[in-house]
């Protein structure tokens, strides 16, 4: 368990989830995030949950800004000291059909969702390395293991994660820093229940079997692979299948796209 954890994406979701599990087993956690309101409303919401004894900071910075980020890493760490674990959980999902969607589309996915993960790996692994038990926890999802209907602004970004944290899992391993990666399927969260607004009938169809997991079980689940040093971690029976077999599962996934879509009788 980590005595300092820097969390990106903390104000809501499975940052908080996470916050919220690792500041009950005695953790100091920094909370970073775009807003302030929703980040005083975790603080509290942390506070809340144990007592006013809860050691939490939060700092307000947009993970696509580096100098934002930097500085906000640097704070959180002249507040509680050298981080044990820092976790990149900042993300946003604008599910649309490729030739329906604009390019701002894609790039707020992409600067926020992998530029946003390396630029924390990269000013956080200075820090992580002073640490005794360094974690470095990177949030993918399970558009990260195929080309998915209605991800094509999505999926890639979180393609490139999995493919960083692949790199530097075997750089960093004799730097003696645990590298993990997460894949959690839909989750019940604000970012969620948003996505659903926009989503095709064909990825709602797609992603029906999956089923929907509490924030709470994904960040047990993942603090939990974090501890033990797992590089990979994955939710449902889909999403593990998916990971070891994506490579075979892939021209099946294909041609059942394909023939959802047909049926459908949705306006690509």
């Amino acid at each position: 368990m980590p005595g300092h954890a820097i969390i990106t994406g903390g104000s809501s979701g499975i940052g908080l989830a996470i916050a919220k599990l690792l500041s009950s087993r005695g953790a100091s956690v920094s909370l970073i995030a775009r807003n302030r309101d929703k980040l005083g409303a975790a603080r509290e919401v942390l506070l809340s949950a144990a007592d006013g004894r809860a050691k939490v900071q939060t700092f307000s910075a947009d993970v696509r800004d580096a100098e934002e980020l930097q500085q906000a890493i640097a704070s959180a760490v002249a507040a509680f000291g050298t981080p044990d674990w820092g976790i990149s959980s900042a993300g946003i999902v604008i599910p649309g059909m490729f030739v329906k969607q604009s390019l701002r589309d894609h790039e707020d996915q992409w600067r926020t969702n992998y530029l946003g993960s390396l630029q924390f790996a990269h000013f956080i692994l200075p820090h992580l390395e002073k640490s005794s038990r360094p974690r470095l926890v990177l949030i993918a999802s399970g558009a990260a293991f195929a080309g998915l209907y209605g991800y094509s602004s999505y999926g890639p970004a979180k393609f490139a994660v999995r493919g960083l944290a692949e790199s530097l899992r075997v750089e960093l391993k004799p730097r003696n820093v645990s590298v993990t990666i997460a894949f959690p399927g839909d989750t019940d969260t604000p970012q969620l229940r948003s996505e659903l607004k926009l989503r095709p009938k064909v990825t709602s169809e797609l992603a029906r079997g999956g089923g929907v997991m509490s924030p709470e079980a994904v960040a047990k689940g993942i603090i939990s692979a974090a501890e033990r040093g797992d590089f990979q971690v994955t939710f449902g029976w889909q999403l593990k299948m998916l990971a070891r077999t994506h490579s075979l599962i892939a021209p099946l996934l294909r041609g059942y796209q394909d023939w959802l879509i047909k049926r459908s009788g949705e306006d690509p």
